[in-house]
């Protein structure tokens, strides 16, 4: 499944997600974008946690705030290719 599928450096020829990362989260992976191609077969099972789950940051995804088509939206929302998932580091300020 998504294991088996490499995250691209640059647009693959196949419409996929667009994956962003930001902040600390970017400085972890060594990346801030990437693209992953989606077999028609596996798309209903990729979600965001799926994903998170295969990039390798230590931060917890329970701490994050996830962002599809720059909306807010759950974990366990599921993605369609075209889609841009974001992924936010926690933000203090005051």
């Amino acid at each position: 499944m998504l294991a088996e599928l490499p995250l691209l450096r640059s647009s693959p020829s196949v419409q996929g997600i667009q994956i962003k990362l930001f902040a600390q989260l970017r400085e972890e992976a060594g990346w801030d974008q990437r693209w992953l191609a989606i077999d028609p077969e596996n798309q209903a099972t990729i979600t965001p946690e799926v994903i998170w789950g295969c990039i390798g940051i230590t931060v917890p995804l329970s701490s994050l705030r996830i962002a599809i088509n720059q909306q807010f939206a759950a974990a366990d929302t599921p993605l369609h290719p075209g889609d841009e998932l974001a992924f936010l580091p926690p933000i203090c300020g005051g």
